[in-house]
């Protein structure tokens, strides 16, 4: 993953339900005498901003110049919200309607939340084409759009939003809320939780049904891609013209994932507006997510912050494959942030036992492990018309999902000389009865100060002989 991208040169209009997130805080010491509840001595007051307003402010942490579009009421609780979406340097463009202001308010004790009252009224009625022309008249400048759905009807005319974005070319972004999915049919991006795709797709029990199921209602809505958000699971990427990316969960400690959802949305709505692929892009959101739910409350995540997660390691990596351009990209930001690079190569046609020892011994010598494969065309002309008995899919697939491995790259020619040179590790590794002189790229790893090491297989393992004994 390359250093965080320049967002300061973006420009995004939020479009969504608005409210104002107020947290009263206190000690709880006893419980309540009239009924079984604690007793909260509230001490202190903080009013955020919610809902689309939260996703705003995410982007303007993040440097990109946003505009909010949405309904509230003319009263005391719209000011303050106001006050909190332009102290973060949005600029507000939310039309005031006859409604009241939506209001969540949260109660909490020692960092846990005890009670959320929620002071809402819908909003449909004031969704009309009047708010319609408003809000198109601040789309002009934006490019990318992101329409946030909290399902109070703000965005009625949803699909009103997403053809005018379509006529203009300006890219679309979707978080969705309940399971009429077809109102969100053309927008670039939608980003589920989980639970909201199951309501639409039916129970997911594996990744693979996940996949598919995704991946049908993404062409059945004519979305470019759908990222699945799926708490502890990770996260999870289905594009028309990529296979599906999974990424692990990158949070260390989970203490609220008020917003988390908004989070996601604005680090991928900010990368994607600054250049980056859709992969590269869900990627941060994916670390941003980290950041976030380590945080109390509805809260946002600075560039020092997600930098500072992306550089931290490998976690949050995907647990699929990346193209050799995502993998050089990301490989460029962990060396940057002084991670040691470690690379080896081989057919691994049938993983056992002397692999799996191998592969611990080579990633020990180093942070980061990138496995060069053999395609399937190579391992012919070097084992023979009979193998590989495993084609490169699967063997990438199984080489992700190893512990010791972080990065699964394939390569077409009969040695990897071109691809160490692409990649430049820091140490070569080899296994077997070979010299430092017999492995392909040691001279340009030995010339660029690294180092070339021949590690020993472990006795009695190999494929051939494992072929050989399955044959008897």
């Amino acid at each position: 993953m390359s250093a965080l991208p320049d967002m300061t040169q973006a420009n995004v209009t939020v479009i969504g339900d608005v409210m104002l997130d107020r947290f009263w805080s206190g000690a709880s010491r006893r419980v309540s005498p009239e009924a079984p509840v604690p007793v909260v001595n509230v001490t202190g007051l903080e009013d955020r901003a919610g809902g689309a307003g939260n996703v705003a402010v995410n982007l303007a942490e993040l440097g990109v110049a946003v505009s909010l579009v949405g309904l509230c009421g003319d009263d005391e609780h719209a000011r303050a919200l106001r006050a909190c979406v332009e102290s973060a340097g949005v600029r507000w463009n939310v039309m005031p309607c006859a409604a009241d202001t939506i209001v969540k308010l949260r109660v909490l004790s020692r960092n846990q939340q005890l009670l959320r009252m929620d002071f809402e009224e819908p909003l449909n009625d004031h969704a009309n084409d009047l708010f319609l022309r408003y809000a198109q008249q601040h789309l002009a400048d934006a490019d990318l759009v992101i329409l946030s759905d909290y399902a109070k009807g703000t965005l009625q005319l949803v699909q009103s939003f997403i053809a005018h974005c379509r006529e203009r070319g300006t890219p679309t972004l979707v978080d969705p809320k309940g399971s009429d999915f077809e109102r969100y049919r053309g927008a670039t991006v939608i980003t589920p939780n989980l639970s909201e795709l199951e309501a639409v797709v039916g129970t997911c029990d594996s990744d693979t049904e996940l996949v598919q199921k995704t991946e049908a209602l993404r062409a059945s809505l004519d979305v470019e891609a759908i990222l699945v958000t799926r708490s502890e699971a990770g996260m999870t990427l289905v594009q028309s013209d990529s296979p599906a990316q999974h990424f692990s969960a990158s949070a260390r400690e989970v203490y609220d994932v008020t917003g988390a959802g908004d989070t996601v949305i604005a680090a991928m709505a900010g990368c994607m507006s600054a250049g980056l692929s859709m992969q590269e892009a869900a990627r941060y959101a994916n670390h941003a997510a980290g950041v976030v739910v380590a945080k109390l409350g509805t809260a946002s995540v600075t560039p020092a912050e997600l930098q500072h997660a992306v550089a931290a390691g490998t976690a949050g990596q995907p647990s699929g494959n990346l193209s050799i351009t995502d993998t050089l990209s990301e490989l460029e930001s962990l060396r940057a942030a002084g991670k040691r690079i470690v690379m080896t190569n081989g057919c691994f046609d049938l993983i056992h036992p002397g692999h799996i020892h191998y592969l611990q011994q080579a990633s020990a010598l180093g942070d980061v492990l990138v496995v060069a494969v053999n395609d399937d065309d190579s391992v012919k002309r070097l084992k023979g018309p009979s193998r590989p008995l495993n084609g490169i899919e699967d063997r990438m697939a199984v080489l992700s999902a190893l512990q010791a491995v972080d990065y699964v790259v394939p390569f077409s020619e009969d040695t990897p000389a071109d691809l160490i040179e692409t990649v430049g590790p820091d140490v070569l590794v080899k296994g077997g009865d070979y010299t430092v002189e017999q492995i392909a790229g040691h001279e340009f790893v030995l010339g660029r100060g690294g180092d070339v090491i021949v590690l020993d297989f472990v006795p009695g393992h190999s494929t051939t002989g494992l072929i050989e004994r399955l044959g008897e």
